[in-house]
């Protein structure tokens, strides 16, 4: 009989699991240290447990995928907090979690709008409605949210519009929040209401930022799409 060939799934789930691990040890040297012994004290406690009450093999059954669970909790947790610490302060941070999001949300794979100073704003769809999500320092981006908003209101009529502030300043969301802070906005919107504001939203061309420095003469800004 042929061997029935193994699942491709299962070498790259371990390949994943690895590669996560190494995020941890870089971000924390000790932080896999702690997800071994937090499976293994509950496996010891399990087994001590069962040899007090002369059920060994009882609780080694119910020790051993507890063990694993809690091993596997806390491996999550390391990693998402390694995560949140390679991309702390680089560009594009808050696009990176906005878009790991799960459910019905829609995240612009470009930033809509740009500065000099290379400050982002990204644009985000869902339940709530339109969420405008910026980087950079509130004094600067405080004026691209406003303008962003004022261009997806006259797109997106009577659609609530969101402005939130990504960063560690004062008023700021921080990066680990931002997540969370999303899910809490009211739902505003159903699906098929959502489909189509993020249709509506693909009228809108991205602001470019402008160049440092003077403009050479000669050069001729390049125009946007005209409309249909």
């Amino acid at each position: 009989m042929a061997k029935t060939p193994a699942s491709p799934e299962t070498p790259g789930r371990l390949k994943q699991l690895r590669m996560v691990a190494q995020i941890i040890n870089q971000a924390n040297p000790r932080g896999m240290l702690a997800v071994y012994a937090t499976a293994a004290g509950i496996l010891v406690l399990a087994v001590v447990i069962g040899l007090l009450t002369g059920h060994l093999i009882y609780f080694l059954i119910l020790g051993i995928p507890l063990a694993l669970l809690g091993g596997m909790l806390l491996f999550s947790r390391k990693a998402q907090k390694s995560q949140y610490s390679m991309l702390q302060g680089q560009p594009g941070a808050a696009y990176a979690i906005l878009s790991s999001m799960r459910g019905n949300w829609f995240v612009e794979d470009k930033p809509v709008a740009v500065n000099r100073e290379q400050d982002l704003v990204f644009r985000v769809v869902g339940f709530p409605g339109v969420i405008l999500v910026s980087e950079g320092p509130g004094n600067r981006v405080q004026r691209m949210l406003l303008a962003e908003k004022k261009r997806v209101q006259r797109v997106a009529i009577d659609v609530p519009v969101y402005d939130i502030q990504c960063g560690d300043g004062e008023g700021q969301v921080p990066l680990p929040k931002l997540q969370r802070h999303l899910m809490k906005l009211p739902r505003n919107l159903k699906k098929p209401a959502v489909n189509e504001v993020k249709d509506r939203l693909r009228a809108l061309t991205p602001v470019m930022p402008m160049p440092k420095g003077p403009i050479p003469k000669g050069v001729r800004m390049p125009k946007g799409p005209r409309p249909r």
